[in-house]
């Protein structure tokens, strides 16, 4: 992906005001796009109206996000109750905020930054995948099979088979539902995807794109490849490595056509961020992001992108796991340098990391990503980058937190994170930097897990049997 390309969404805002900030009236954006609800045209009365009046005109606004649970008593049509996690991680603090003139819109940006009610503001951009992974030489490796034995996925799949309770949730460009893999391997997914031709910095967008619903039918193959890494049946390709884990796939970014006239996923942040919050409430375990912004194309003073969403997934127990990106630089995109996520690189089959895997010190590991055999939209395709990484470590997550929940142990993104460090294999030479730890190893991973359980099990046994002196004495 080229670090240049982040075009900002003329005349949109993300706004994030402080804990008790947000008034009551503001209703939520999906409540005004799918069931009618009126979007509101002020804010606070106060000083943020009078600010983007002055600059930008008349404007509208509604919640980026939806509640978990529906007000009981509703004075504000479409209007719901956040809890305190959705309060404290800021997903319920968020707006999107839409300007009739954009014109004013830096001016706007700045003088909206120094109220002291004002948290984070940035304008909403889009973000592009899949990632642009060049050739790096040489044939493509056409054995079937051997990114999964690379890692020993057949034998952690013998090991610790998949829980189908636990759920891994697919942000990306959709899936082929009725792809032969797939039709019976996909939970009920949706699509959060709302782009305005106009807004989209001169692409050409196709298919789908203006209506969320309920339908992620993938229109470019990015997802679909992720998903079939994931929990392909195995007719014609290896199975995914999830086993018998769920997946509910979110389209969070729609298709657009390059110069080239191929297809690539393209999404605004706030209907990427929109379609995780509602992952998350839908109860996944595991969230794989294939999808990221370079730093490098955020303003100096622009927020992280992603920032709240990451927040709110780590706070409900969610395992994040995002592509490091394929600059080949050491650089950071984001979602993936986000603290918490596990960042994953890219390797060839010699276990040698690609030299289109974006490097830096919040690398966690890498797994295969060069000429990956996966689902097509019509059929298979073979697929490189480290968008193709990703789902393998997101499946051998997928398998540790069915392992944990087996032995009603908690797991987070945190834990999982360190035992895939401390159990990766050592890249094919020395001396590699900014890849992470290794490779990963599934087998090993669900080994070490185990040896945790079993001695954090055993450290509890040992501080039972101490008796207090003074009941010693008595």
């Amino acid at each position: 992906m080229n670090a240049a390309w982040s075009p900002r969404v003329p005349g949109r805002l993300l706004v994030t005001l402080r804990l008790g900030e947000v008034p009551e009236h503001v209703p939520g954006l999906r409540a005004c796009t799918q069931y009618g609800t009126p979007i509101a045209e002020h804010i606070d009365g106060g000083a943020i109206d009078r600010l983007l009046r002055h600059h930008a005109g008349a404007f509208r606004v509604a919640r980026l996000h939806s509640a978990r649970t529906p007000r009981s008593e509703r004075a504000v049509a479409g209007a719901r109750r956040f809890d305190d996690v959705e309060q404290i991680s800021g997903v319920a603090r968020v707006l999107r905020i839409e300007l009739r003139d954009p014109a004013g819109a830096a001016a706007l940006l700045q003088a909206l930054a120094e109220l002291p009610t004002v948290e984070r503001i940035g304008a909403d951009h889009l973000c592009r995948a899949p990632f642009d992974a060049p050739g790096e030489g040489g044939a493509a490796d056409t054995r079937r099979a051997w990114a999964r034995e690379l890692i020993r996925l057949p034998q952690a799949l013998a090991y610790e088979p998949g829980d189908p309770a636990t759920v891994i949730g697919l942000a990306d460009t959709g899936v082929a539902i009725q792809h032969a893999e797939l039709s019976s391997r996909l939970r009920a997914g949706f699509d959060s995807v709302d782009l305005d031709p106009a807004a989209v910095g001169g692409l050409t967008l196709v298919g789908d794109y203006r209506r969320r619903g309920e339908r992620p039918q993938d229109e470019v193959g990015h997802g679909t490849g992720c998903a079939g890494i994931l929990v392909a049946r195995g007719h014609d390709i290896p199975p995914g490595g999830a086993g018998a884990c769920g997946l509910t796939p979110v389209r969070v970014l729609g298709a657009a056509v390059g110069a080239d006239e191929r297809r690539f996923g393209v999404g605004a942040l706030d209907n990427i961020d929109a379609g995780m919050k509602r992952l998350i409430d839908l109860g996944v375990k595991v969230i794989n992001m294939s999808f990221g912004t370079p730093e490098s194309a955020l303003g100096a003073d622009a927020p992280k992108p992603h920032e709240e969403i990451v927040r709110y997934a780590l706070a409900r127990g969610v395992i994040l796991v995002a592509a490091s990106g394929n600059s080949g630089l050491t650089e950071k995109y984001y979602p993936a340098a986000h603290e918490g996520v596990i960042a994953v690189g890219a390797i060839d089959s010699q276990r040698r990391p690609s030299s289109f895997s974006t490097r830096g010190d919040h690398v966690a590991v890498c797994a295969p990503g060069r000429d990956i055999l996966t689902c097509g939209l019509e059929g298979y395709q073979t697929a490189s980058g480290t968008s193709f990484a990703s789902p393998f470590v997101a499946a051998i997550c997928g398998l540790l937190a069915s392992r944990s929940q087996r032995r009603a142990w908690p797991l987070d993104s945190a834990e999982t994170r360190e035992v895939l460090i401390e159990s990766a294999r050592p890249f094919a030479s020395a001396g590699v930097e900014g890849c992470g730890h290794g490779v990963v190893d599934a087998l090993a991973a669900l080994q070490a897990l185990d040896a945790r359980i079993d001695r954090a099990i055993r450290e509890e046994g040992d501080e039972s049997t101490d008796v207090p002196p003074a009941l010693a004495a008595a």
